[in-house]
């Protein structure tokens, strides 16, 4: 009984996560939108700047989360 119960969160879990997937363009048209809400028109090289700035920034945190969960690099800690 607990097992079934358990297959059944596990299931709609992953299709939860399933649902949050963006498509690029999706993605693409969100971070237009918010280079529009500072203020950037379309078009400039401060639009494209900050389009830029964006998805270097989405690359950082994607770096960031593979080091910190990578268990063949993780340093150890030192305790002083």
């Amino acid at each position: 009984m607990k097992s079934s119960r358990l297959l059944i969160l596990a299931a709609a879990g992953l299709l939860l996560a399933a649902c949050q997937t963006m498509t690029p363009q999706e993605r693409r048209a969100r971070d237009e939108t918010t280079c529009a809400s500072y203020g950037f028109r379309r078009g400039t090289d401060a639009f494209a700047t900050c389009l830029q700035r964006i998805e270097l920034d989405r690359r950082a945190e994607a770096r960031a989360f593979r080091y910190d969960n990578d268990f063949l690099i993780r340093r150890p800690y030192y305790w002083y």
